[in-house]
């Protein structure tokens, strides 16, 4: 069900540059007891900050620590204390009884030769060969795109779809109150207001679960833990819609000293004071870890310049934006608004390209001269045999692509925002389009609740949007209210994406949106050849989707005598 709500200009005018702000923000302090903290103090850069480093731990413990992170509601510190600190394979009492004053020396050096090699040829490249472990935790889901916006560099985020968002942390649901809201009056309504959505999410999230358990019953050779978990995200999925922007999150980042100083500048140009404010946490835990790479990004002719370059562009670009017409056409959810005609000719001219010696231009012209079927058979050879959806096509595939225009909820846009290797870019979180209710809402008695909180969101919207600016009233804006966004991709990620978000497991409405896409490269753009080789798109319709990924799961977890763990 889709209902269109009020709307308020989305052109206005932005704040100009200004440095990140000293404001003390409000956010839970984990304890520890005093054993704890002397192996927190030992691995982690500071033991209460919410942005912290991952030190003296051997690599593949930290990207356990961070696959972890996805689906386990603690935040990182403690995951370690509880799972990880007390193994001894880990080998973290060696690496600590490593860190010698003969290997601070060492440091030393290498910081020293970084900086003569970086002063003396200016090379960035230099900047992409050390990295750093970094947790974000308490992070807004504005703050979290933010922080994933750039292509190279790893991420992890706690998923919605498999934790419960119904506990506190601390004495206060889990969402991020921006400071804006203090001088303009909203702060105790805005509280008030996201307690009432996570009061009712807590609600829903339960009865949903208690829906699905009796639709779809424990089935025999399944486990307790197999079974509860699918129900789990299959509530989650339904239940999310409720769950504000402001809701946090903890997120897991591996990036280069270069992927981390393009970050860091456009946090700082944000006119967001949530992103500045963590922008400056990130700079002091980093220059812990990796201090060279971090010199430039607060230097006034140098990461200042950058920023407000950054600054700049906004405020002009906003008001461009501003001299267009302000009320959105009817669209589909998904438009393939560009694509070239001759594209598959030209994968098939790019795919012989690396087996001759030829020019390019020789064999495009010798490609357009042959017939459909000699260009059948050069697409069965480039592509064949493929037997998992992991078998991939070379770079031919990239001679052509398509641009697509998505409209869909806020909670699917995220899904789907994770595929950063394709151009993708979002328009301003605003109750503007419509919002989607899930047919279990209704079936548990639950949508005039459903209705009321979306107006109740949209009206708030308004008032703060007013009172300060579009940008800070995203922060009330339900996961369910649709955002508008453009992929551009060529061929070869879209085998990437279009075949591993319809998959089983997938959430429904992404895999949705990606079943469309498929059939619009196919029929839209009449690349039939390149539709048809994308074999692992599923258009099939599943009940409870995540029930085969978590039994091929615990298979897994039996042949390598592992328990299932405690649902």
């Amino acid at each position: 069900m889709n209902r269109a709500s009020g709307t308020v200009p989305l052109s206005v005018e932005r704040p100009s540059f200004v440095a990140p702000l000293n404001t003390a923000h409000s956010f839970h302090t984990e304890e520890f007891t005093a054993e704890e903290l002397a192996v927190v103090n030992r691995h982690f850069t500071n033991p209460h900050q919410p942005v912290f480093g991952i030190i003296g731990l051997p690599e593949v413990v930290k990207g356990a620590l961070f696959a972890r992170y996805s689906r386990s509601p603690k935040s990182v510190r403690r995951l370690f204390l509880d799972e990880f600190a007390a193994e001894p394979a880990l080998g973290v009492e060696a690496i600590a009884a490593q860190k010698t004053d003969q290997g601070l020396v060492g440091l030393d050096r290498a910081e020293k030769l970084y900086d003569r090699v970086f002063t003396q040829y200016g090379d960035d490249s230099v900047a992409q060969l050390g990295a750093a472990h970094l947790a974000v935790e308490q992070a807004s889901n504005i703050l979290t795109k933010v922080l994933e916006w750039g292509r190279l560099a790893s991420y992890l985020e706690q998923s919605t779809r498999y934790i419960f968002y119904d506990e506190k942390l601390g004495d206060s649901y889990r969402f991020h109150t921006p400071i804006e809201l203090g001088p303009a009056g909203l702060s105790d309504r805005y509280q008030s207001e996201m307690n009432t959505s996570f009061a009712l999410y807590s609600d829903v999230v339960a009865d949903l679960v208690t829906y699905y358990e009796e639709m779809h019953p424990k089935q025999d050779g399944d486990s307790g833990f197999v079974w509860k978990s699918t129900i789990r995200a299959k509530a989650c999925d339904d239940a999310r819609g409720l769950l504000p922007a402001s809701t946090t999150s903890n997120v897991g980042i591996f990036a280069s000293g270069q992927a981390y100083e393009a970050l860091l500048l456009r946090m700082q140009a944000h006119p967001l004071e949530e992103v500045r404010w963590f922008g400056d946490l990130m700079l002091v835990e980093l220059r812990k870890m990796i201090p060279s790479f971090m010199k430039r990004v607060d230097i006034p002719d140098r990461g200042g310049a950058w920023t407000e370059y950054f600054s700049n562009i906004a405020d002009s670009m906003s008001d461009q934006a501003s001299r267009l017409a302000q009320i959105p056409a009817q669209a589909p959810s998904v438009t393939l608004v560009e694509f070239d005609p001759e594209g598959e000719r030209k994968v098939a001219a790019a795919a012989l390209y690396a087996y001759t010696n030829l020019p390019d231009e020789q064999i495009r012209a010798e490609v357009a001269r042959m017939s459909e079927t000699q260009i059948d058979d050069i697409f069965r050879s480039y592509v064949g045999d493929r037997t998992n959806r992991r078998h991939k096509p070379g770079r031919g595939m990239e001679q052509t692509f398509y641009r697509f225009d998505v409209l869909c909820d806020y909670g699917i846009f995220r899904d789907l925002q994770r595929h950063r290797m394709l151009t993708l870019e979002w328009q301003p979180l605003a109750p503007n389009h419509g919002f989607t209710t899930p047919p279990a809402i209704e079936a548990i008695s639950a949508t005039d609740a459903w209705e009321s909180s979306m107006e109740r969101s949209a009206t708030l919207y308004h008032d703060v949007a007013m009172a300060t600016s579009p940008d800070v009233a995203q922060y009330v804006v339900p996961f369910a209210q649709k955002i508008r966004f453009v992929m551009n991709l060529n061929a070869r990620e879209a085998f990437h994406m279009l075949e591993l978000r319809t998959q089983q497991g997938g959430h429904p409405d992404y895999r949705d949106i990606c079943q469309q896409m498929h059939i619009l490269i196919r029929d839209g753009a009449g690349h039939r050849r390149i539709a048809d080789a994308m074999t692992f798109v599923d258009h099939h319709e599943y009940d409870l989707a995540r029930l085969e990924t978590e039994r091929r799961a615990a298979s897994k977890r039996e042949a390598l005598g592992i328990e299932d763990p405690t649902a």
